[in-house]
């Protein structure tokens, strides 16, 4: 790949520069001699699959972590980033892919501790609500963060970091969590602060926008610095393939053959609700849902409009009366994780540190973890009291992260130590592992690279053909659209049926999202669908 850049960029001035800038982790080089040129006045794009060394990179420009040797350039003048505090002192500000929230405290008090000026609790409370609205990303700033769904949380990111009016902002996968309108209201603001000078530095694993948005793109693969190129000129499949070193196949999904096929109701919801744990949450009402064999069924929805309370009262981490959730025809609403999980369900939460993981947990561990308890006398050497066969957890370890192409520095590393992506994809395959009659999965592809992604989509695709029925809560259209048969839509704490994949259009969808309920259709598949089934 060649150095290309946008016409009249070769003259703005140079706002950051790395040289030679390094960085090594035991014996993984994370980050190997990289130099990098940020503009004045430019969106770049850092492009990368999992584990390339993105994070690792934008760490240090950020100050939390220091290089083993090399160099950055602050306007003109070598300089040396202590620490965060250091970088926004600097011009440097950054919302970061993993949120650094308190979740004990208001959106407020995260904001106001974040601060360096002194400056009173009402005033930022107050700055923060006008600059979120003038985004398009409104917030209740006496909101706990605790009560927030993850699209809300990364509005909270965004804010705190543009209320430091940064001279440079690092962006990483900041439209992962929202809708088309509100991405759209996202890249308005961007290209706004581009306009009056300030630069960006963007990680998106979302190839189209980086083609609209984006003035330039810095490749790295495995550490090292592939190249640049005018992401304008380059289509998504060729600047995926200077991501991988390879072409990116796309999935293919018959969604009407799929439907045609369907077989037996494997999950069903039957006027199922779930009343709010606190007054920030989202109450669920009415909800009727049924998911059958071999079928794949979006839920799409902007943030924030009941998706995490969904999952929670199908997986059973919330329980409901028996007769209002049944798995493979049998009640089991007033089960939990484990009883459902006996029932043959599996689950894949969109947090992944935390809840789809103990951080500080090896790999093996957190798979001994997520088993139920027939599961885990596979692994014990004397039945159910007996002591856990560490060469047996291993194995199937192992057998995942092949499966998954789970990237990693160590044979059975910490959970916290995997890039997200690569998280991501040990997660869904612990699960597809188990080999499940019902997958429901919450952002199956949140945050990663465009290779992972396909990965764990035609996982999904492969396990729907086999005869599992899959649930799927997505905020990413594309991927509703690219693998599943149904779709329907969550706003307020109810579903609302969309259609069949290959009938319904985006803006349909879109304005279901939004709250229209013109056409509106009931959640529950037509008679003609029924007969088709």
């Amino acid at each position: 790949m060649g150095r290309v850049l946008p016409t009249g960029q070769e003259d703005q001035e140079l706002l950051l520069s790395t040289r030679g800038l390094t960085k090594t982790f035991g014996d993984l080089v994370a980050n190997d001699a990289l130099d990098l040129d940020i503009r004045k006045g430019e969106i770049h794009a850092l492009l990368g699959e999992n584990g390339a060394g993105k994070s690792t990179l934008v760490k240090m420009l950020y100050g939390s972590l220091q290089p083993d040797s090399g160099s950055i350039i602050w306007r003109g003048k070598e300089t040396s980033i202590a620490n965060p505090a250091a970088a926004r002192h600097l011009g440097i500000g950054m919302v970061f892919q993993h949120f650094s929230l308190f979740e004990a405290l208001t959106v407020a008090d995260n904001i106001l501790i974040s601060t360096d000026n002194p400056v009173s609790r009402q005033r930022i409370a107050q700055d923060a609500e006008r600059l979120a609205q003038s985004y398009g990303l409104p917030l209740n700033t006496r909101s706990y963060v605790g009560d927030l769904s993850v699209g809300e949380r990364q509005r909270v990111e965004i804010v705190r970091c543009l209320l430091q009016n940064p001279q440079l902002i690092i962006l990483d996968e900041p439209t992962s969590v929202l809708t088309p309108q509100e991405a759209e209201g996202l890249f308005e603001t961007l290209l706004r602060l581009r306009a009056e000078g300030c630069s960006v530095l963007y990680i998106s694993h979302r190839l189209d926008e980086v083609k609209a948005l984006c003035d330039r793109a810095t490749v790295l693969r495995h550490g090292k610095m592939i190249g640049e190129c005018d992401p304008a000129e380059e289509t998504a499949a060729s600047l995926a393939a200077m991501m991988v070193g390879a072409q990116v196949e796309k999935v293919e999904r018959d969604h009407d053959g799929a439907l045609e096929a369907a077989g037996e109701v494997l999950l069903e919801l039957s006027d199922a609700g779930l009343e709010p744990e606190s007054p920030f949450a989202v109450r669920l009402r009415n909800l009727v849902l049924q998911v059958r064999s071999g079928e794949i069924v979006g839920i799409a929805g902007v943030a924030g409009n009941g998706q995490s309370e969904l999952f929670r009262l199908i997986s059973g981490e919330v329980s409901a009366p028996h007769d209002q959730i049944k798995i493979r025809g049998k009640q089991a609403g007033g089960l939990g994780v484990n009883g459902r999980r006996r029932l043959g369900a599996a689950f894949v939460p969109e947090e992944r540190l935390g809840h789809g993981a103990v951080p500080d947990m090896t790999l093996s561990e957190n798979l001994l973890l997520s088993r139920h308890a027939s599961d885990r006398v596979a692994f014990q050497r004397f039945g159910p009291l007996g002591v856990v066969w560490k060469s047996m957890l291993t194995e199937a370890m192992t057998r995942i992260c092949d499966a998954m192409d789970v990237r990693k520095s160590t044979a059975d590393p910490a959970a916290s130590a995997l890039s997200g992506g690569n998280l991501q994809k040990f997660i869904v395959g612990r699960e597809l592992d188990r080999q499940p009659s019902i997958l429901v999965v919450n952002q199956p592809t949140w945050g990663v690279d465009a290779g992972a992604a396909q990965h764990i989509r035609k996982a999904l695709v492969d396990l729907a053909k086999s005869g599992s029925a899959i649930l799927m809560i997505s905020q990413d259209l594309d991927e509703i659209f690219e693998i599943a048969d149904r779709i329907l839509v969550i706003d307020d704490g109810s579903l609302r049926e969309a259609g069949a994949a290959s009938k319904v259009t985006r803006e349909e969808v879109g304005m279901l999202m939004g709250g229209a309920t013109a056409g509106m259709r009931t959640s529950t598949p037509s008679s003609e669908e029924n007969h088709a089934h």
